[in-house]
């Protein structure tokens, strides 16, 4: 059974940062794709980015309403993915959510809240 465990969430103002940390229970290198989603009250869940492939060369995606703000980082030696956000926004308000894809099984961290005040 896989176990991602995310952590860093928290409040924090309009304009400030944060880094989101996902830890995985076994070696990053056996997805084929690990990400990270967010849920807003009342909305559907999202992709906000994503890293495919398990070698040092990964493809990066990035949702579009994140370019620019947020970088998406692997730490192979750890097991963990990273998310760190800047120059956050109200609307970046929600349940962060760590994902991890291995074939056709998919796996999800239990949340971490980001809350941005104006």
């Amino acid at each position: 059974q896989v176990q991602l465990v995310e952590s860093g969430g928290g409040l924090v103002q309009a304009g400030g940062s944060l880094r989101l940390s996902c830890a995985a229970s076994r070696s990053i290198f056996s997805f084929n794709a690990m990400g990270w989603y967010r849920q807003a009250p009342g909305k559907e869940r999202e992709r906000v980015a994503c890293t495919a492939g398990s070698s040092n060369y990964a493809t990066i995606n990035y949702a579009a309403f994140v370019k620019g703000r947020f970088t998406i980082s692997r730490d192979n030696a750890k097991n963990m993915v990273h998310l760190q956000m800047n120059s956050l926004k109200p609307e970046d308000t929600a349940v962060y959510y760590c994902n991890a894809e291995s074939g056709i099984v998919t796996y999800w961290g239990q949340g971490t809240q980001v809350t941005v005040s104006s």
